[in-house]
């Protein structure tokens, strides 16, 4: 039995109950006109005794259906028949001693009729009624033949019998329609159920945060994305001024002039810029707003990845054509140095093959940014792939000391191992030429941040200026007279390539670190 049936059942229980409630308080109300009502239709009877024990008859049978009801035994169309055929033949029984229909007891049959009826939700309603004008048919029967001479009032015990129908009939009705509104609830309830969840999963998906406030600024609803960019997780329930405080006072200028749909505003630790778009759920914009947080910092990468990609494919493609006559040119070159005697010419040759060397340099990076998505990835242990890095750096980089490397042996992290040597090869020589160089001079430190594996390339030299370190990853940027400018910009893309993010920190001690975090793009864990 499902969810949905075990509700259904136990509802009808419960009527039952109430039902039997219901027949405690006709029997005390019976009892209570019997010994405090001198006017009352039980006193009335011709026999007072037998009525009083016909009462405690039913009182205890009462009792007995309390029990059924609460072990649930027998069932529930059993229970319902047995004690409205129980109440029918009471309610006739008092009936008969008050000497027939004119008694007016057998009014008490219609309510208890019609509450059958709804408790059973239609079911067995006709076969009550049948129950009900059967005792009052035999009850007049037995009458006429017990108490000669008298009226057989055949035409109020035929109303009664029509008015038992009438009223089974018209609770068979109310049952049916109360069913079919039941059944139409739960199914909107379902709906609305599927419904909820589809928005909240709707919600949780977008790439903006996104704030749900009603008419008296009150948060109802959020999204991750939104804990996120503001560092904030409020309460449900709680003032967006009191929780959100930089989003109320845009809110409230926004309800002033609904036509501004956006406003930047800066987070409380100051570390991001967002655009906050109000949307109103109604018209006029007093009732419920979604606050939709945009991060301008993505926008801006986003426009400039586009910029750069349209960049790459052009010099992609300039790099193809300038290598032709690049290498016509150092081959002319080389061949007039050969053969020169005047020292100002070879001055002017070597300047030429030394410029067409740093022009080879930068279109062999320019075609790297076409290499990176040719990325195969595998598992590293870390601890072991960097001795051997440190061992192959120390041959091939003339005067450099040994690396310090500080790094767990369970380190596992998943890179193509091709593009990582790339990688740190350019960020460990860059910190090699501006450190003190000295042993320990430079550092490659593993640690585990949050859940990502961190991996830093400290050295102990002048920090990056800080008018710097905004354009440190731009193409093309360099503060050396023979440097390309794409060296840290194709770190940073082969790093994002492998599901990773390279960025530049000041250590608290000096110096410079840049660090590689595995596993992480734009925040988020892949």
């Amino acid at each position: 039995m499902d969810l949905v049936a075990r509700q259904v059942s136990e509802a009808l229980w419960r009527s039952l109950a109430f039902f039997n409630v219901f027949r405690l308080l006709t029997i005390i109300g019976l009892l209570a006109g019997m010994f405090f009502f001198a006017r009352s239709p039980v006193n009335e009877l011709a026999n007072p005794v037998d009525a009083a024990m016909l009462l405690g008859g039913y009182t205890i049978f009462a009792l007995l259906f309390t029990a059924g009801i609460a072990k649930r035994w027998p069932s529930f169309d059993l229970q319902l028949s047995c004690q409205v055929t129980v109440d029918v033949l009471i309610i006739v029984s008092l009936m008969h001693l008050g000497g027939g229909v004119k008694s007016g007891l057998g009014i008490l049959l219609l309510p208890y009729l019609a509450a059958a009826g709804l408790i059973a939700r239609g079911r067995m309603t006709l076969f009550h009624a049948s129950v009900a004008s059967i005792a009052l048919l035999l009850q007049m029967l037995w009458a006429n033949l017990t108490q000669s001479g008298e009226d057989w009032a055949s035409m109020p015990t035929a109303l009664l019998c029509v008015a038992s129908f009438a009223v089974a009939w018209l609770a068979f009705r109310l049952s049916r329609y109360a069913e079919e509104n039941r059944a139409l609830a739960e199914q909107r309830s379902v709906d609305l159920a599927n419904l909820a969840q589809v928005n909240e999963r709707i919600l949780q998906d977008v790439s903006d945060g996104v704030f749900v406030v009603d008419e008296n600024e009150t948060i109802r609803q959020y999204n991750e994305q939104a804990v996120r960019l503001t560092g904030l997780r409020p309460a449900l329930g709680s003032s967006l001024a009191a929780d959100v405080p930089e989003l109320a006072g845009p809110l409230l200028r926004w309800r002033a002039q609904p036509g501004v749909s956006a406003e930047l505003v800066q987070t409380a630790d100051g570390r991001n810029t967002l655009r906050a778009r109000f949307v109103p759920l109604n018209e006029g914009g007093n009732g419920s707003v979604l606050i939709y947080l945009e991060d301008m910092a993505r926008l801006r990468r986003e426009a400039q990845q586009l910029k750069l990609a349209a960049l790459g494919r052009l010099t992609a493609n300039l790099a193809h054509e300038i290598r032709n006559p690049l290498g016509a040119i150092t081959h002319a070159a080389q061949l007039m140095q050969e053969e020169a005697d005047n020292p100002l010419l070879q001055k002017l040759t070597r300047i030429i093959n030394d410029n067409s060397q740093r022009l080879e340099r930068m279109v062999k990076d320019v075609l790297e940014l076409n290499r990176r998505d040719r990325v195969k990835r595998q598992d590293i242990k870390l601890a072991e792939w960097l001795d051997t890095f440190n061992e192959e750096f120390i041959l091939q980089e003339a005067g450099v000391q040994a690396l310090q490397i500080e790094c767990e042996p369970q380190v596992l992290v998943r890179f193509d191992s091709g593009h990582l040597q790339q990688v740190l090869w350019n960020l460990a020589r860059n910190g090699w030429r501006y450190c003190t160089q000295q042993p320990g001079s430079l550092k490659l430190l593993v640690t585990r941040q949050h859940e990502f594996w961190v991996l830093d390339v400290l050295n102990d030299g002048p920090p990056v200026p800080p008018d710097a370190q905004s354009q440190l990853f731009e193409p093309f940027f360099t503060t050396e007279s023979k440097g390309t400018g794409l060296g840290l910009y194709i770190a940073r893309e082969i790093c994002a390539a492998n599901g990773a993010l390279l960025e530049y920190l000041s250590p608290p001690q000096g110096g410079a670190c840049f660090r590689i975090v595995f596993g992480y793009t734009d925040g988020q864990k892949i």
